[in-house]
């Protein structure tokens, strides 16, 4: 797999560990004309520190970022340890959608308003993904083509995803995929 997705180191772990599956996206400057798009059911996950903000997050995301900080890959290298795959994804057009989707990401409500009145499109993309584990992290060196503010890369080289292990068990995911779907579609009476 080559293909990789670009996100704040503390999504990233906070998907590698199964504490969330959902990835909010607004997506990047150099996204293009169409802006940003799911373009690829499968993926690696590329953690970054690009306009990752500590006072961003939740506040217990914030003390597993401390936690974490010290052990990321150094400026030049990038370190992969996931993939995922995209089980469902919605485009979200009201902010009281997304906002009903609080308590499954570790972003701040500012955080995300901010997002959804980013640019001319008033809008956010909720993704939720499954995300395995791979066998062996691997470490490559930071490319001049990995930066800037966009969603997706090629890696230069493929990285094999054979015998990766799934994160959460197949209830656990159910059980949050659920409650995606069910924040996203409420029942009406």
């Amino acid at each position: 797999m080559r293909t990789a997705f670009k996100e704040w180191a503390i999504v990233v772990d906070a998907l590698g560990h199964g504490e969330q599956i959902l990835i909010l996206r607004k997506g990047g400057i150099r996204e293009g004309r169409d802006g940003f798009q799911i373009e690829h059911p499968q993926f690696l996950l590329f953690p970054t520190l690009f306009h990752q903000q500590r006072e961003s997050v939740t506040t217990e995301a914030q003390a597993r970022y401390d936690q974490i900080a010290p052990h990321l890959a150094p400026p030049e290298a990038v370190r992969l340890e996931f993939f995922a795959e995209v089980a469902a994804w919605r485009q979200l057009d009201a902010l009281s959608t997304a906002e009903a989707l609080r308590g499954q990401h570790c972003w701040r409500d500012k955080v995300i308003a901010d997002r959804f009145d980013w640019g001319n499109a008033k809008n956010i993309f909720a993704i939720a993904v499954r995300a395995y584990r791979l066998p062996l992290a691997v470490e490559l060196p930071m490319s001049p083509a990995y930066g800037g503010c966009k969603s997706w890369v090629e890696l230069e080289k493929d990285i094999v995803t054979t015998g990766a292990r799934l994160v959460l068990d197949q209830p656990a995911f159910d059980h949050k995929l659920n409650r995606f779907l069910a924040a996203l579609n409420p029942v009406t009476t």
